[in-house]
């Protein structure tokens, strides 16, 4: 959101309701986006929890440590200007989504994509009426064309904010299924990203993980979870 850095020039942080639902004050004055467009939410919940946000930095803003505040931005200043962008960029995912690609071997790992992959895609199939092929390799495959239709609708009928994070949690996952699964409460932002980083995963436990790697790693497990929660603060 702020540059890094930013210092704090505020002391109090406030959640205020006004026309259209609830700003965040800092010492009284609103908040604003990176674009300066009013800091207003749709939710009290969401409002607070980026509150604690702004209220937890010390000196200097550190944007790392406000993931909702960050996902707030997106959805005030990107997603509003650039929906349909937004919304074909995350249903393009299904065309070859993670979860739809098995290894050819080891049969360990096969089998664990199997056990962990298929009851999401057999979910997305009973959920959205949505059947998505799955192969073993990395040869493309093409995707039902009504079933692309479907979940391009299930993207679509989401509001700014819902396809904010929506977005944020396909990128992070690699998966549209997975995605879909965690906004709708099928799975939980641990499992969503345990799932996405299988392989990762199974590769670690025979060789080992790299400093860099366990960073990546632990920055889309944030990113996960931080989507996660937006979508359960905007509904409650």
């Amino acid at each position: 959101m702020t540059a890094p850095s930013a210092r704090r020039t505020y002391q109090a942080v406030a959640v205020v309701e006004r026309e259209g639902g609830y700003a965040i004050a800092l010492d009284g004055e609103p908040a604003a986006t990176p674009e300066g467009r009013p800091l207003v939410l749709p939710s009290r919940p969401l409002a607070e929890a980026l509150a604690a946000e702004w209220q937890a930095q010390g000196q200097h803003l550190d944007p790392l440590a406000m993931p909702l505040t960050r996902l707030a931005g997106s959805a005030i200043d990107l997603v509003r200007a650039h929906r349909a962008t937004v919304v074909e960029r995350t249903v393009a995912y299904a065309e070859t989504d993670l979860l739809c690609y098995r290894a050819l071997g080891p049969e360990a790992l096969a089998e664990r994509q199997e056990a962990g992959w298929q009851p999401l895609v057999d979910w997305v199939a009973r959920r959205f009426e949505a059947p998505l092929r799955v192969t073993a390799g990395i040869v493309a495959i093409e995707q039902p064309v009504r079933s692309l239709a479907i979940l391009r609708r299930a993207v679509e009928a989401s509001d700014d904010w819902r396809l904010t994070a929506l977005a944020a949690a396909t990128a992070a996952c690699g998966s549209l299924i997975l995605a879909l699964a965690l906004a709708e409460g099928e799975i939980d932002a641990e499992a969503a990203w345990a799932l996405s980083e299988l392989d990762a995963s199974y590769q670690i436990e025979l060789w080992g993980e790299d400093p860099e790697a366990k960073r990546r790693r632990e920055a889309l497990r944030a990113d996960i979870a931080a989507a996660a929660r937006f979508l359960t603060l905007l509904a409650s």
